[in-house]
């Protein structure tokens, strides 16, 4: 080659990996349209079902937090974490993050059911396991640059 003559395509990119959108086929953009329904889905439950109670102090949220020991504080808290996991769940950049986060959540959610409620309504937060691992791994590509973000701004 030259000094003149432009490197190739294939010259320039033999050294990296190439990239295949995940929309460049019908089931990859099905797939990614399922994986956005299902964050809708766990957002709103984790919004509504799950935060909302805790927030707005609901007498049934009160006696579980009361019957663990904890107090209101502690309610006010997991609610918020909870309300905070939602909205992340909606944003591209922290999808990932947010997943991971609400997965430990329930980790604790699990132990708490074990111990001090005899295992009642354990499998709740297993079952929420499942999806929350599914988008953290699927959204994965994203703690990247999230990290150089956070990099940037130290």
């Amino acid at each position: 080659m030259s000094a003149t003559t432009p490197p190739t395509a294939s010259a320039a990119s033999a050294n990296s990996r190439p990239v295949v959108a995940e929309s460049a086929t019908p089931r990859g953009r099905r797939a990614r349209i399922a994986l956005r329904v299902l964050q809708v889905l766990i957002a709103l439950f984790y919004g509504i079902a799950s935060a909302l109670p805790k927030l707005i102090a609901h007498p049934s949220a009160v006696e579980s937090f009361d019957r663990i020991g904890w107090g209101s504080g502690a309610m006010y808290t997991i609610g918020a974490l909870e309300l905070s996991g939602a909205v992340a769940l909606l944003v591209p950049l922290l999808q990932s993050v947010a997943a991971t986060a609400l997965s430990a959540l329930m980790v604790g959610a699990f132990v708490v059911q074990m111990t001090v409620f005899h295992g009642e309504n354990a499998a709740t937060p297993l079952i929420l396991i499942i999806p929350l691992a599914l988008i953290a791994w699927a959204r994965r590509g994203q703690n990247g640059e999230l990290l150089r973000l956070v990099r940037r701004r130290v």
